[in-house]
């Protein structure tokens, strides 16, 4: 984004919420303009408390059910919202230095998983790692990540350590070129435990997702040379665009499928950058969901029409392409074409919006 449009946005007032959710955001929030949000992750800055477990313990925290009630049967399918209770908790990891900046990097990880249930006590289970946007940490997406763990899913965001909701000042978007590598490195140390907080992961169903420069990232991992995870199944760039500074190719091969979701009336991410993305990636499984009027946090930061429609969306295109669930690309269609409020397009077609991309 332009250092004029940075300037010359708003600053919402945000106040500090502990572990709810921030409200619907009607205006537009820019990058640099959510700094304040998350003086409300003082969950997330405080270390894991010690347990006997040593290093990295995953604190867990209950939660109450999450859009549902979770079934007894042990046999009872991954991928229905609501099906499962949720919990969260922490996990502190540590990258080893890059060739790039020699420097190691501490990622602090919030993760939403299904409680060990009768549900869930006897599989593995897959896998979703999101980056969250410029100057955020996870706490304004909760209800969209833990909509994804009440259907099965661990989900797992990275907090970026130089551009997250806890550096302040210092933050800077030019890291964002060694956020594709914090990805990867998170899917590492999770795939590398045994369990994560009592679940087993599937180290075969894996998948990213981010929003903004959080998308910017993953779009990176799934369709640039630079930075390709050959373990990711399936990406959602939830508003994001190409970053120019990213080392590499975008799109110089097929990527994995890829689901691009975009507010028409977003100012900071413009829809000219997510139908560019769509437009340039050549695989067959590619979608681009339009959601009609909506700016750049409301369809992924507390529920609202636009985050409902977006949960289920997202959660049918992971079923489909990380479960293997044909019967999602239905329910992708389904969710995706909302009336008024959201289109849903694949394969490269549909009257889609046009304009330029400014990152």
């Amino acid at each position: 984004m332009r250092a004029s449009q940075r300037g010359a946005a708003a600053r919402p007032r945000v106040t500090p919420l502990g572990d709810r959710v921030l409200p619907p955001i009607r205006q537009v929030v820019p990058r640099l303009a959510v700094a304040g949000a998350l003086a409300l992750l003082s969950a997330c800055s405080a270390p894991a408390p010690a347990t006997g477990h040593g290093p990295g313990h995953v604190a867990q925290t209950s939660r109450p059910p999450a859009r549902q009630t979770h079934s007894p049967d042990a046999q009872v399918p991954l991928g229905k919202l609501g099906r499962f209770r949720t919990a969260r908790g922490i996990l502190a990891v540590t990258e080893p230095a890059s060739a790039g900046t020699g420097q190691r990097r501490r990622l602090l990880l919030q993760i939403w998983h299904p409680t060990r249930s009768a549900g869930t006590a006897s599989r593995p289970l897959p896998l979703i790692v999101f980056g969250p946007g410029f100057m955020q940490c996870a706490n304004p997406y909760a209800d969209l990540l833990r909509a994804w763990a009440s259907a099965g899913y661990v989900v797992a965001a990275v907090n970026f350590p130089r551009s997250d909701c806890r550096v302040g000042s210092t933050a800077t978007e030019s890291d964002l070129a060694n956020q594709p590598r914090d990805i990867s490195y998170a899917i590492t140390a999770l795939l590398r435990r045994s369990t994560v907080s009592g679940a087993r992961l599937d180290r075969s169903k894996v998948a990213i997702a981010g929003q903004s420069d959080g998308g910017d990232t993953v779009a990176a991992v799934a369709a640039n040379s630079c930075c390709r995870d050959r373990r990711v199944r399936a990406v959602a760039v939830l508003s994001g665009a190409e970053w120019p500074a990213m080392p590499g190719a975008f799109f110089a091969r097929a990527p994995v499928p890829m689901l691009f979701t975009q507010g028409s009336s977003d100012t900071v991410n413009l829809p000219g950058c997510s139908v560019a993305m769509y437009r340039a990636d050549q695989a067959s499984d590619r979608f681009y969901l339009d959601l009609l009027g909506a700016d750049h946090t409301g369809p992924y930061w507390g529920r609202n029409r636009y985050e409902r429609i977006v949960a289920r969306v997202t959660l049918a295109f992971f079923n489909r392409y990380v479960l293997g669930q044909r019967a999602a690309a239905r329910a992708m269609r389904r969710f995706g074409n909302a009336g008024e409020v959201a289109r849903l397009f694949s394969r490269g077609g549909g009257h889609l919006p046009s304009g330029p991309c400014v990152t």
